[in-house]
């Protein structure tokens, strides 16, 4: 896909990874509508890319707007804010995320904000874009899951059972519409510096800090530029699956190729972390 020119939403841009990947497609000459629940945020972030794009003599734009992204409403707001603003929408980056909800005890009203930020935020804005997209004969959609969709999240069942389902999803549409011209990409991460770790899992909640912990020591933990530069590579080369982290990939091998040997493997690393919360 050719960025220069194209027009993207992004969802969860206020900050993190979703500030860093609007940053990163603004200086690769897309044109980008910046959503967030935090209109303050997006908007002086639009602001201070604007004003780089300006000062570099780059072509990109960023427009802010504000609201829930799993909303419909707020989904067709974007679309028509990117079409009157910018033109048609050609790549939707649904990320804003959610790390609501911990164990089995977890109420059905954070089942419910994970399940609606985390997958039907995805569903809804496909439902919305696709079908323009098969009629113009392209599109792309890019979903920021998680290592813990494809592996699992130790502290955290709503926000493993979530970001599994985003893999599941964004898996469906690439096989589904892949060839009417629909590329689709899945970012996997493990620990980023952003808030959804830093006080999300690492808040004050009871089992936070092992979520936390069960992310920050499994590898090195990165920052979103260098996150946002390997998702602008890899929609470069069309590719579904997007690993910051390398050893995610061999630790999916692992448990694809001995289910069992790898679920105990987990046992052991949570035993593990829980000996070092006392």
């Amino acid at each position: 896909m050719q960025l220069t020119g194209a027009v993207a939403i992004v969802t969860g841009a206020g900050a993190g990874i979703g500030a860093a990947i609007a940053r990163a497609l603004v200086d690769a000459g897309a044109d980008v509508v910046l959503a967030d629940l935090d209109v303050a945020a997006v908007t002086a972030l639009a602001d201070s890319i604007n004003a780089d794009s300006i000062n570099a003599d780059r072509p990109g734009r960023a427009r802010a707007c504000g609201g829930d992204v799993s909303d419909e409403t707020v989904i067709a707001e974007l679309i028509r804010v990117a079409d009157t603003e910018f033109g048609p929408v050609d790549l939707y980056v649904a990320n804003a995320g959610t790390t609501a909800g911990l164990g089995l005890d977890s109420d059905e009203a954070a089942w419910t904000t994970a399940t609606q930020v985390n997958l039907m935020a995805h569903v809804r804005a496909a439902r919305a874009l696709v079908p323009g997209w098969v009629a113009r004969g392209r599109g792309y959609f890019l979903s920021t899951a998680s290592a813990a969709g494809l592996l699992t999240q130790i502290g955290s069942v709503t926000y493993s059972v979530t970001k599994h389902a985003a893999v599941g999803f964004a898996e469906w549409l690439a096989v589904t519409y892949g060839d009417d011209g629909i590329a689709v990409s899945c970012l996997c991460p493990m620990g980023v510096n952003t808030e959804l770790l830093n006080s999300g899992f690492a808040g004050a909640r009871d089992g936070a800090s092992l979520a936390a912990s069960a992310v920050t020591q499994a590898g090195e933990v990165l920052e979103p530029a260098q996150v946002a530069e390997l998702v602008i590579e890899a929609i470069g080369d069309e590719r579904f699956l997007v690993l910051p982290h390398p050893q995610v990939l061999d630790m999916y091998r692992r448990k694809g190729s001995d289910y069992d040997r790898w679920i105990a493997g987990m046992r052991r690393y949570q035993r593990t972390l829980r000996h070092g919360h006392g």
